[in-house]
């Protein structure tokens, strides 16, 4: 088997804050193969979007990486300095940020930001118009030439989205972090992202990691799934395995709480009672204890580790069924 694109081990980030230490990733390992997607599931503040910024090392001034590794196609980003890193992104890791309204310059014309990402490459202005047309279409936007001339404001959320796209490929990378492309826009026009999105992964054979929030998205793109609660890892596998057979009573909560699965009209929607724990003061014990209705007596003093084969989880429920 090929090495992976990405493969994190036990990465854990902390925020300074006047209380103290804000544990916001722990113990974190997750692999990202090669020509893959891989989906990452949660709740707000579950630590999704520090991890990608602690991959593409823009972490707030405050952040400091307490231990672990993140190696991209062998090497430790962690250990890279400014410059090498600089040189990764957009090249090599390439990043489809969440708001389409927001993430392209409203200042400059498409066809200019579009050529603006190729800035390393040697070729002529002429062949980076071609490049970039190429791009248009490959993303489905009509009329890509015309397209080059128009700002932002011009478009649709839709068509901004499939520009973003077409820019964070531009370069052909290694790895695309996906960070909830398909959250600002309508039903429509999120099922035709995705299916762009699986079209470009085969043909340009990358790894995406994508992040979201809605379920039905994830069960529809990714071939592996990451369930992430209070900053750690506490399931992955197959997303038919997490997702049909679902083994942590956290993951079962969160697929139960997925409005496509309710059958009949309601007007109460399903939630998970309570709230997440404090990261400053982290409980001894499961992360999710308080939370849980299935929880043992071990729950209380001991943390489960990520453990099995294939489909893994971190409960001691697993070890010891009930």
């Amino acid at each position: 088997m090929s090495a992976p694109v990405l493969d994190i081990q036990n990465l854990s980030v902390d925020y300074q804050t006047e209380l103290g230490p804000l544990h916001a990733l722990r113990d974190v390992s997750l692999v990202v193969p090669a020509g893959k997607i891989i989906g990452i599931v949660g709740e707000s503040g579950c630590g999704k979007s520090t991890l990608i910024s602690t991959i593409i090392r823009l972490l707030a001034s405050n952040a400091r990486i307490a231990d672990g590794k993140i190696l991209f196609k062998g090497d430790d980003l962690l250990e890279m300095d400014v410059k090498q890193m600089r040189a990764l992104r957009g090249d090599e890791i390439s990043m489809v940020f969440q708001d389409p309204m927001t993430s392209l310059n409203p200042v400059l014309s498409i066809g200019r930001q579009l050529s603006d990402v190729q800035h390393r490459s040697k070729s002529s202005t002429k062949d980076r118009k071609a490049r970039s047309v190429m791009m248009l279409e490959r993303v489905g936007i009509a009329d890509p030439e015309a397209q080059l001339r128009r700002y932002p404001h011009h478009l649709s959320g839709g068509m901004r989205q499939r520009v973003a796209i077409a820019m964070a490929l531009m370069t052909e990378p290694s790895l695309l972090i996906a960070d909830e492309p398909t959250t600002a826009l309508d039903a429509t026009l999120e099922v035709q992202i995705i299916h762009r999105l699986e079209e470009l992964q085969r043909d340009f054979g990358c790894s995406i990691l994508f992040i979201s929030h809605h379920l039905g998205v994830i069960a529809e793109l990714c071939h592996e799934v990451v369930v992430m609660y209070a900053g750690e890892v506490i399931e992955c596998g197959s997303t038919p395995e997490v997702f049909g057979n679902p083994r942590h009573p956290y993951t079962r909560k969160l697929l139960e709480c997925d409005p496509a699965r309710i059958e009949q009209r309601t007007r109460d929607l399903p939630v998970i009672p309570g709230g997440l724990p404090d990261l400053i003061k982290l409980p001894q014990g499961c992360i999710f204890r308080d939370r849980c209705d299935q929880s043992v007596a071990r729950c209380a003093t001991e943390r489960p580790r990520l453990a099995g084969e294939g489909q893994r989880i971190a409960c001691h429920l697993v070890e010891q069924p009930t």
